[in-house]
């Protein structure tokens, strides 16, 4: 049977139905009662000014924010149903802001372009825990994405109510079934706590539930990218989150209060991070600025890196620089079978060298925010590159794309 069957919501639910038939254990029509005592969410600030604006403005903004889980997920989907279904007089304008492969780096960066869009945002849900581990950013960087993530949330709407997902894959499940807490997730919560907004851990809770002998992960679950079983548990638990932080009605004085907005936990986090255009940059020699790019081979391409404007260089020996303002500079690059290595240097100091070949790239123009320096002075500067001589012994050429440059000023 296909996963094309599930895709519909309502055959969603007959699958439910007769699971449940089966398994008691495995129902839900409703959230399990006993979820605010087992802990997979925590509230802090929780969601009263979205809740007014829905309310009594009629109107709201909900953006989605995160990697593939989040780009092709029916939890999302689900979601948004419940929220037309809790506030049926609301006009909603729902954005998914997703992007396959994606944490909370590029987030940063991408913020403007892909969640401010179309202007103010009322609840932001955000995800990057899998993405984040799986690339393997520092707890640095972890810190400095999320952080730059919701510090931009609130610095363009100090109202704007943020829900921090932290989704389950194995190596999270094995780290939780030894009783410690996945270094990326303590470290987003960091921030969480930091801005008091609330948090959910399903890789807590279908770990626990797993354990618990309630379902599968082979069975059930099936994979990172859950399945509709999956996909639905998420729903109920941010369901559980909603029935919580709504469970009483608004006072009739209540009104939309800016949430406070404490010192940043980094002074270089990236909430100043943004795209710049490639055109931006002078190109001396060897580097092509192709209007339309996409591939010549078969591997693979992500939406939003194809069909667009990339700076290319194919050969060592191709230099550019671009100036900029700000603490941070990198690369938003595709990074495919042929993916080089770059040198850069900045304000004419010593070079340094970069691997844009990815385990993925192999058989995929993989999207990757490589951030060449993090930690520069608040100032001009004056980045200059090339591809180098020597590349990843996996890479079939040298060959360097840009898509955006990007800068935290």
């Amino acid at each position: 049977m296909s996963l094309n069957f599930f895709s519909c919501y309502g055959k969603l639910l007959c699958i439910a139905a007769m699971v449940t038939l089966f398994n008691p254990m495995l129902s839900f029509a409703k959230p399990p009662a006993e979820k605010s005592t087992w802990g997979y969410y925590t509230m802090r600030g929780g969601l009263d000014n979205c809740r007014l604006r829905f309310e009594r403005e009629k109107v709201g903004r909900v953006a989605f924010l995160g990697g593939s889980i989040t780009e092709g997920g029916t939890w999302r989907d689900l979601v948004c149903r419940e929220l037309r279904k809790r506030f049926p007089n609301t006009q909603f304008d729902f954005i998914n802001a997703g992007i396959a492969s994606m944490g909370s780096t590029p987030g940063a960066f991408r913020f403007s372009r892909d969640v401010l869009k179309k202007g103010p945002v009322d609840l932001l849900f955000e995800e990057a825990a899998v993405n984040d581990q799986s690339n393997g950013r520092t707890a640095i960087e972890q810190i400095r994405g999320m952080e730059g993530i919701v510090r931009q949330a609130r610095l363009a709407n100090p109202a704007i109510d943020i829900v921090l997902l932290h989704f389950v894959d194995p190596p999270k499940m094995a780290i939780i079934n030894s009783g410690r807490i996945p270094p990326v997730i303590a470290n987003h919560e960091k921030v969480a706590e930091r801005y008091n907004f609330p948090s959910i851990d399903l890789a807590k809770e279908v770990t626990e539930r797993i354990r618990a002998g309630e379902f599968t992960w082979a069975k059930d679950f099936v994979d990172l990218h859950p399945s509709p079983f999956g996909q639905r548990l998420y729903y109920r638990s941010i369901c559980s989150l909603l029935d919580a932080a709504w469970k009483n009605s608004a006072a009739a004085d209540a009104e939309i209060v800016a949430h406070k907005l404490p010192d940043p936990l980094d002074g270089k986090s990236y909430f100043h991070g943004r795209l710049v255009n490639i055109a931006d940059a002078k190109i001396e020699i060897g580097w092509k600025l192709m209007p339309n790019w996409t591939p010549m081979d078969k591997a693979g391409t992500r939406p939003g890196f194809v069909n667009v404007p990339m700076l290319v260089a194919t050969e060592p020996g191709a230099t550019l620089r671009l100036q900029f303002h700000g603490t941070a500079v990198g690369l938003f690059v595709a990074a495919g079978p042929d993916a080089g290595t770059v040198e850069y240097s900045i304000d004419g100091g010593p070079f340094r060298r970069r691997d844009l070949f990815t385990k993925w790239s192999g058989g995929l123009h993989l999207p990757w925010a490589q951030v060449l320096e993090a930690d520069l002075n608040d100032g001009p500067h004056e980045l200059f590159l090339r591809p180098a001589s020597k590349k990843n012994p996996g890479s079939k050429g040298h060959v360097v794309r840009i898509a955006h440059f990007l800068v935290n000023d």
